[in-house]
This record gives structure tokens, sequence and C-alpha cells, in this order.
């Protein structure tokens, strides 16, 4: 699959769950963008999910935990801060 035939679907699998990770606590933004792999950017394509700070999995609740991937394409989550208007 070309590079933006990956990037266009990513897009889709985005715009299908974005409504439902932006309800999970501590979730503030949801991109598509590279995996972050200790530290390094790899050449992978992903959704990439942004929260205000990492959480362990057993201080979530289920429904809050963000699945490592989502409909075959790869979650990076990512922490961010908090998100404030300027």
């Amino acid at each position: 699959m070309s590079e933006d035939n990956e990037l266009d679907r990513i897009k889709r699998v985005r715009a299908r769950h974005e409504g439902d990770l932006l309800r999970k606590r501590n979730v503030v933004g949801v991109g598509v963008g590279r995996r972050e792999v200790q530290g390094q950017m790899t050449d992978q394509a992903c959704l990439v999910v942004m929260v205000e700070s990492k959480i362990s999995l057993e201080a979530l609740a289920a429904e809050d935990r963000i699945p490592s991937e989502i409909e075959g394409v790869c979650v990076d989550v990512k922490a961010v801060g908090p998100i404030k208007a300027l």
C-alpha cells in the first residue's frame, strides 16, 4: 500500500473513533503521525492519541484504556500536558 493510501486509511479510522477516544479520561487530542519507540521516531504511520500525562493501566478504568491498535492501525499514546486555548 502506498504511503498516501495508508495515511488516508488512518485518517478514516481516526474519523470513526475520534469521538470515543476523546471521551476517555485524560485524552486531550487525536491525530495522525509517526510512531515513537523509546524516544526515537520511526517511519511507521499511526494514530496518535494525546494525553495530559501517562497513567498506568492499573490506575485506569477499563473504559478509559486506549487500545494499542484500532482497526489494524497502530496507536501511539503521547503525553502532551494540558491543552489550553491561547
